[in-house]
């Protein structure tokens, strides 16, 4: 007999899939697009829900059709690049950036405010209770359904909802005048700030976890859980874009309120508190703190079942090591934790979402590894150009012919000589195809 999810188990599964993928960089970054862009917030929006909802969905979706795994999707380019390709992404939404992120984002928001501001101190002793939580609940992956689908999704979902409908109804002041460059490059602007929510990565590496919720409830069947896991993706996709677009008008509408504002984070804070007054600090905090709980939580399962393929070391004591290892990691800092991301999620992005687009392309060549592979190796070191373009220090070794690439300014030059290489060689698969 082929067990079947209910409907509530299929919402539910969907509100998992939100959850995991709204954590602190979801809620921080559109209210600064929205603050910045002005009277072209709808036009970066839709630069930034390209990367941030279209991307990652369709990458649920491409993990769904080849079972849910990146180790699947990367089949194309060879097993070894395969396993660094995924050892990357795997690292960089695991205990490097995207989980001690949300330790420290949920700390400067929520907590920092309520015990008089950030210290060394206080930050060590909330990553210590933070990551305990995260550990034991990472421990038992089976529940996630439950813990997570049933619980705390529903109560992030409430506190977003309230979020969203205040930044609706109760506009906190006027736009102002786009930035500089959100007036010239406002789409490109939101595009690489879609970037910065890993949703992306993130995706590859939560399919598994997706199908593995599935799977606990006894769904076996490869088609169903294809189905299911394409469901969760669509959910979760519609509600992000909801929330999205709530947070771009919060911020939108934030800036005579807090022109200057240094990050999404002091928006949030300035505009909760205008908004519903004393309670403002508490509510901001208890739904910050959900939200990146919900996202570590994932995240840890996520790396302890992958890295438990390769190593000889148990899913258990694999959840122990990256939780403090990613504790000890939240202890640099929010700003710190940024900058070094930035470069290398400029650098990766590229490649990951040329191997997600063509993952659905692969019947259409005879050799697919012929036609992946290069446009991925393309699309890198063409996105190491853009890794280069946004550190202060590396800039100085980006060539000057560099320069003059299309979408340059952008920080889209791999966009281009991507699809040159696509071109290329899609017409020489076809050719030797013939003379084979």
């Amino acid at each position: 007999m082929a067990y079947r999810l209910t409907s509530r188990d299929i919402l539910a599964l969907g509100f998992m899939t939100f959850a995991l993928f709204v954590g602190a960089g979801n809620i921080i970054f559109p209210p600064m697009v929205g603050l910045q862009a002005g009277e072209q917030v709808w036009i970066a929006a839709a630069g930034f829900l390209l990367t941030g909802v279209g991307l990652p969905v369709i990458a649920v979706i491409a993990l769904a059709k080849v079972g849910g795994g990146i180790e699947q999707l990367s089949a194309p380019i060879g097993k070894s690049a395969g396993l660094l390709l995924a050892i990357v992404a795997y690292l960089s939404v695991g205990p490097l950036f995207a989980t001690p992120r949300t330790a420290t984002v949920s700390y400067e928001v929520g907590i920092a405010p309520l015990v008089g501001g950030v210290s060394s101190l206080s930050l060590f002793i909330y990553s210590l209770i933070y990551f305990a939580i995260v550990i034991t609940i990472s421990l038992y992956p089976g529940r996630l359904l439950d813990s997570v689908g049933h619980i705390l999704a529903p109560i992030k979902m409430i506190a977003l909802a309230i979020l969203g409908i205040a930044a609706l109804l109760w506009p906190a002041g006027e736009p102002i005048m786009s930035t500089p460059s959100y007036k010239e490059m406002a789409f490109s602007n939101g595009f690489i700030n879609g970037y910065l929510t890993m949703d992306t990565l993130g995706a590859m590496v939560f399919g598994i976890v997706i199908v593995n919720a599935a799977r606990s409830r006894g769904v076996e069947n490869s088609a169903l859980l294809t189905r299911y896991t394409m469901w969760a993706g669509l959910i979760a996709g519609v509600l992000l874009t909801l929330v999205y677009v709530s947070l771009f008008k919060l911020g939108e509408n934030s800036g005579s309120l807090l022109p200057n504002a240094s990050n999404g984070a002091d928006i949030l804070h300035v505009y909760v508190q205008h908004t519903f007054g004393n309670y403002g600090s508490f509510f901001l905090g208890v739904l910050i703190f959900v939200a990146c709980m919900v996202t570590a939580v994932g995240l840890t399962c996520a790396c302890a079942e992958f890295f438990a393929l390769y190593v000889p070391i148990s899913y258990r004591t694999l959840v122990w090591i990256l939780g403090i290892f990613s504790m000890v990691i939240s202890n640099l800092g929010l700003s710190k934790l940024i900058e070094f991301s930035i470069p290398v999620l400029i650098a990766i992005y590229p490649p990951c979402i040329v191997l997600i687009m063509m993952s659905f392309t692969l019947k259409w060549w005879k050799c697919a590894s012929r036609v992946v592979a290069p446009t991925m190796l393309v699309s890198l070191l063409f996105g190491l150009l853009g890794a280069l373009k946004s550190s202060a220090l590396l800039q100085t070794f980006i060539p000057a012919i560099a320069k003059k690439l299309p979408l340059y300014d952008h920080d889209l030059a791999w966009l281009v000589p991507s699809l040159i290489v696509l071109v290329l060689f899609a017409l020489y698969d076809r050719i030797n195809t013939k003379q084979h």
